[in-house]
């Protein structure tokens, strides 16, 4: 078309034939960013990623986020990533050790001790050989992490029927937990007996009494209304849990090294913004969950802490552990 307008001799045409031209070639030019996520569309971390990150890649990016795991299922979008079939999703540490077995050591009840934690550790050289090798072998760039809680346990029962006050009282609870060995093996530390399943299932599986519970932070208790169909939470704090924004290292190294600080600053902003909503979050959400009915208390926390440790430390997990890092973690913490 802008050959055949040319010829015509119609100036104004050509110039908007060659804005045309140019705009398709910027548009060209922009960076596919499909992101996708199990969590919904509500969710503090999704609400991160549109409200932050998004709007500082715009200039370079487009941006797409699939909620609900609806482009890839939980567990497949890292092979995705590294398949070249996805830019970047919202990963665990449960996911990478499943990659990584020394990456078990982050998924470990009771080592990671808060959100600020979680950023002093990420943030040191402990963690540069870890990155390294996901980047090398996965093809995935960290770019920061995200402050997901800390997990409780959520129950069906009433209280008057199971009080959980160590972890000899979830013996035979089948508690829910994301199919991984990283998850199971934590759900067992606990005491329970742990339930493989999908996160999208597990509303269902509350409500039909197939699972007796599940563990997750409270805003995500909330979020997914698991608080219509359990009757409980118990405040385990068993493990102060992080996601990681994670980025193709193909799409990365693709970037010039002005959009590669972007999008590093830009993962910041994201997680430091869904850092303190959650935060927030989760100290009001103890007054709406017992609004709604629901018994929330505190069992026997050094008991689970004795447990859930001396468990990981009798494991082979903890045989992958590089030396001093468990040391290194825990110096962070105080």
């Amino acid at each position: 078309m802008p050959v055949t307008l040319a010829r015509r001799g119609f100036l104004g045409a050509a110039a908007t034939a060659a804005l045309i031209a140019a705009t398709g070639a910027a548009a060209q030019d922009r960076v596919m960013l499909r992101l996708s996520a199990v969590q919904s569309e509500t969710d503090q971390r999704s609400i991160a990623m549109l409200e932050k990150f998004a709007p500082a890649v715009a200039d370079f990016a487009e941006f797409q986020p699939y909620w609900n795991g609806t482009l890839f299922g939980q567990g497949t979008e890292l092979e995705a990533i590294a398949n070249g079939d996805l830019e970047m999703s919202i990963t665990s540490a449960q996911e990478l050790a499943t990659f990584f077995p020394e990456w078990s050591i982050f998924t470990a009840g009771y080592v990671l001790q808060s959100a600020a934690h979680q950023v002093a550790v990420f943030n040191d050289p402990l963690m540069d050989p870890f990155k390294q090798r996901v980047e090398e072998e996965l093809g995935v760039v960290l770019l920061a992490p995200m402050y997901l809680g800390q997990r409780q346990v959520n129950l069906r029962q009433t209280k008057d029927e199971l009080t959980v006050s160590t972890p000899d009282d979830l013996d035979g609870v089948n508690l829910r937990m994301p199919g991984t060995d990283a998850w199971l093996f934590l759900g067992g530390a606990l005491g329970a007996n742990p339930t493989p399943m999908a996160f999208t299932e597990v509303y269902t599986a509350l409500s039909s009494g197939a699972v007796d519970g599940q563990d997750n932070p409270l805003p995500t208790v909330v979020d997914a209304k698991f608080y219509e169909v359990t009757n409980q939470v118990v405040l385990t704090s068993h493990l102060v849990d992080w996601n990681f924004i994670a980025l193709s290292a193909e799409v990365y190294d693709g970037l010039s090294e002005d959009h590669q600080q972007a999008i590093t600053a830009a993962a910041w902003d994201a997680a430091d913004f869904g850092r303190e909503n959650q935060l927030q979050k989760e100290e009001e959400l103890v007054d709406f969950l017992r609004e709604q009915g629901l018994e929330v208390y505190e069992p026997d926390v050094a008991a689970f802490r004795d447990r859930v440790q001396g468990a990981y430390l009798d494991s082979d997990f903890a045989r992958s552990w590089p030396e001093g890092t468990l040391e290194a973690v825990n110096a962070l913490g105080n």
